[in-house]
C-alpha cells in the first residue's frame, strides 16, 4: 500500500447572504469565474496550499491509514479501497450544446475516480444501483460504520488532491447518474461544478447527510455561496470548523 501511495504521489508532482441565483447564472455565460483558473494567482496559491497539507497529513496520518487499511482487510470480504467515478470541475465555456458535435454526453463536468476506504459490503448496490446512502444503513460493515461517523473513509482522497482532482475544500462531487437526476429537479446544481470538488466544504460543515431533494437545495446554496466567497482565507477557515463537525459528528458529507 506505502509503494501504491508513493507511485500515485510522484504522479501528482507531474500533475456574507447567500448569492442570487441570476449573479450565478450571470457568471456561467461568461465562463467559469476565474477561481479554478490554473492562470488565476489565487488558483495557484490554492494548488500549493493543498499539495502542502495534503502531503503533510499523508505523512502525519500514515499509521492511521495503514491500521485501518488493515482492519477493513480483516473485518469484511473485499478490497481495501473503493473507487467510484464522480463529476468533477468544470471549465467549458457554455455553448450550445447543437454546435458541439464532439461531445456526445455532458456529464456537467470532468470524470475522474474517487478513493474511499471501504464501508460498505462488496455486492452493496447489487440490487439497488447507485443509491444515496441512509443512516443506519444495512449495507455498512461494522468498521465501516465507524469510519463514517469520524469521516475517516475520506482520508484516500488526499490521493484526489495531490492528483489536482480535487482541493481539501469545495463542493462534494456526485456520482454521474445522481448528478444527471439532480440537475433535472434542481436548475441551479450544475453550477456548483465551477469550483474544484472538496473533501470537506461549506455545506458539509453547516448541514447533515442528504435524506430529501429540499436537502440537496440547501447545500447548492451553501456551495454556491461558497464559490462566491472562495479564497485561501476562506478555505482555512472552512478546514477549521471542519476539525468539530468530525469530533462531535455534527453536520454532513
Amino acid at each position: 500500500m506505502i509503494r501504491w501511495m508513493g507511485s500515485l504521489v510522484e504522479r501528482a508532482g507531474a500533475a456574507g447572504s447567500l448569492p442570487t441565483i441570476q449573479k450565478l447564472w450571470d457568471v456561467d455565460r461568461t465562463g467559469t469565474s476565474g477561481a479554478d483558473d490554473p492562470a488565476t494567482p489565487h488558483s495557484r496559491g490554492t494548488r500549493i496550499l493543498n499539495i502542502i497539507l495534503a502531503l503533510l497529513a499523508l505523512i502525519i496520518l500514515l499509521p492511521t491509514l495503514l491500521i485501518i487499511a488493515l482492519m477493513v482487510r480483516l473485518t469484511s470480504r473485499g478490497p481495501v479501497l473503493y473507487t467510484q467515478t464522480r463529476v468533477g470541475l468544470d471549465r467549458r465555456e457554455p455553448i450550445d450544446a447543437s454546435q458541439n458535435h464532439r461531445r456526445q454526453l455532458d456529464m456537467g463536468g470532468q470524470p475522474f475516480t474517487i478513493y474511499k476506504f471501504r464501508t460498505m459490503r462488496v455486492d452493496a448496490e447489487h440490487a439497488s444501483g447507485a443509491v444515496w446512502a441512509q443512516q443506519q444503513d444495512p449495507r455498512v460493515t461494522a468498521i465501516g460504520g465507524v469510519l463514517r461517523q469520524y469521516r475517516l473513509d475520506e482520508l484516500p482522497q488526499l490521493l484526489n488532491v495531490l492528483k489536482g482532482e480535487m482541493n481539501i475544500v469545495g463542493p462534494r462531487p456526485e456520482r454521474p447518474t445522481i448528478f444527471a437526476e439532480l440537475r433535472e429537479h434542481i436548475a441551479e446544481y450544475p453550477l456548483r461544478q465551477r469550483a474544484k470538488p472538496g473533501i470537506t466544504g461549506l455545506a458539509q460543515i453547516n448541514h447533515h447527510y442528504d435524506r430529501s431533494l429540499d436537502d440537496v437545495r440547501t447545500k447548492v446554496r451553501y456551495d454556491l455561496e461558497y464559490i462566491r466567497r472562495q479564497s485561501v482565507a476562506e478555505d482555512l477557515r472552512i478546514m477549521l470548523k471542519t476539525v468539530p463537525v468530525i469530533l462531535w459528528r455534527r453536520g454532513g458529507w
